[in-house]
């Protein structure tokens, strides 16, 4: 955003693009005493729709100041301390405060105040974010994931029916490589459920909390534990579902509180410290929308940051049937993933413009569930802990394990050429309306099987 539109003040909101229904107010760390009864039961996430933004709001408490490089920090604290704010926390690697407004100011005054001061490079706003050819794997929900292998099985019990091969051709793609250990995902997000039986020994580490400040991304929400299944699942381990990759590594970061509400600030901080810990991966399901000409500069220059260093960013087109969200409309930076269904259709509400690089299914697909988030006085049974969601969520999460894949085989090339092959060898599914690359599908559904073809030729002796 130019000092010129500093008042703007375009409201912004972050959106887990699929939430859940259930009510999870009495959510307790501590696990319950007796033992749960598993059924097979599958519930649908938030009734089975995607989950949108609502309405847009920004912190008006506290405000993101950027410094001129060239200032001491004694000047900085001067300035600090000159208009009364309170630091929050810093961003070093972007000269870049969290500052709290006092009671008596304004987050609008204090913004064209501090915009003036040629101490000041840039003012920005703390957005509020909220949530919204191997054999098949053993895993005792695959059959229902027609995103990696769809037969025109039906969808869940009762459930659609889907189109014969209308999935990312996951089993073929596996004969190259299940992924590697090596390769760390960043999932940004809600945190992860490390007691879940398809997560548990998955994670690199507790992973970094950054609502609440500590080392330990524990799940309070569930999105996060669902997306983070979806990517690198336990596979082929008799139980649950397959992940992507099956054999990559998760690094949780917290960005999101259990209320469903955050800061892009966290989000921001959850970029630089994913690429300072090695992550080769940056998977987030989140969203939020700005005005024509308006941008986030410390937003944009983390994923910079994280893509010099060689990661590649994955982010959700949205859920609102308009244009693409924040980040992944950062198109030089961010992969942005759109939402097809069990018969390689554009869904209606699937987010669409030029940004758009390529989509993966988002509709009716399962995933793992903390089994806390079934409140057994909701339900007259509880069910195994996995659901199914919609949304540009999962498709993103989708695209976050086929990028682990092919690092995890071609580990030599960098984001931009792992960006191309994605984009390239899609499918072209809505080629009768509109053929090529398209503001809707982008260049079309992933193919993982045509991506992760060996490149490396021998030639006849």
């Amino acid at each position: 955003m130019r000092k010129s539109k500093i008042l703007l003040l375009v409201s912004i909101l972050f959106v887990f693009f699929f939430s859940f229904s259930f009510d999870h107010k009495r959510y307790q760390r501590q696990k319950p005493d007796h033992v749960r009864t598993r059924q097979q039961n599958i519930l649908s996430i938030n009734n089975g729709q995607p989950f949108q933004k609502g309405e847009n709001r920004y912190a008006t408490d506290r405000i993101m100041v950027k410094f001129n490089p060239r200032i001491s920090v004694h000047s900085i604290e001067t300035t600090i301390n000159a208009f009364q704010l309170k630091k929050i926390k810093q961003i070093p690697k972007l000269n870049t405060y969290v500052l709290e407004i006092p009671g008596q100011s304004t987050v609008e005054d204090t913004a064209y105040a501090l915009i003036r001061n040629p101490d000041v490079a840039h003012v920005s706003l703390d957005y509020k974010i909220f949530i919204n050819a191997v054999p098949k794997p053993t895993d005792s929900h695959f059959s229902k994931q027609y995103a990696l292998y769809n037969e025109g099985q039906e969808i869940g019990f009762p459930g659609p029916r889907g189109k014969n091969r209308a999935d990312i051709k996951a089993l073929e793609a596996w004969e190259e490589t299940k992924g590697d250990h090596r390769v760390v995902i960043a999932v940004i997000d809600t945190g992860i459920d490390f007691d879940h039986e398809d997560m548990m020994g998955k994670t690199v580490s507790r992973g970094y909390d950054f609502v609440n400040d500590d080392n330990d991304a524990e799940d309070d929400h569930g999105h996060g534990t669902f997306v983070s299944g979806l990517v690198a699942a336990n596979t082929n381990n008799g139980i649950g579902i397959a992940g992507v990759s099956w054999n990559s590594l998760i690094l949780p970061l917290k960005a999101v509180a259990a209320d469903g509400s955050g800061y892009v600030s966290s989000l921001i901080d959850a970029i630089i410290y994913a690429t300072d810990e090695g992550a080769d991966v940056i998977s987030m399901s989140l969203g939020f929308s700005l005005g024509p000409g308006d941008s986030v500069p410390e937003l944009e220059d983390a994923l910079a940051y994280a893509k010099s260093k060689g990661l590649i960013c994955v982010a959700s087109a949205g859920n609102e049937g308009q244009g693409v969200l924040y980040p992944a409309a950062y198109d030089a930076y961010c992969i942005a993933v759109a939402a097809t269904d069990y018969n390689d259709t554009r869904l209606s509400w699937s987010n669409f413009g030029p940004e758009v690089d390529v989509a993966a299914p988002g509709a009716r697909i399962i995933g793992p569930v903390p089994a806390w988030v079934f409140d057994e006085n909701d339900y007259d049974f509880i069910p195994e802990p996995y659901g199914y969601g919609t949304g540009t969520s999962a498709s993103a999460a989708i695209v976050a394990g086929f990028v682990a894949l092919i690092k995890s085989i071609k580990p030599w090339m960098d984001p931009d050429d792992i960006m191309d092959v994605i984009r390239y060898s899609a499918d072209d599914v809505n080629a009768d309306e509109h053929p090529g690359k398209d503001d809707f599908l982008g260049y079309g559904r992933i193919d993982m099987e045509k991506a992760l073809i060996p490149i490396k030729i021998t030639g006849s002796k």
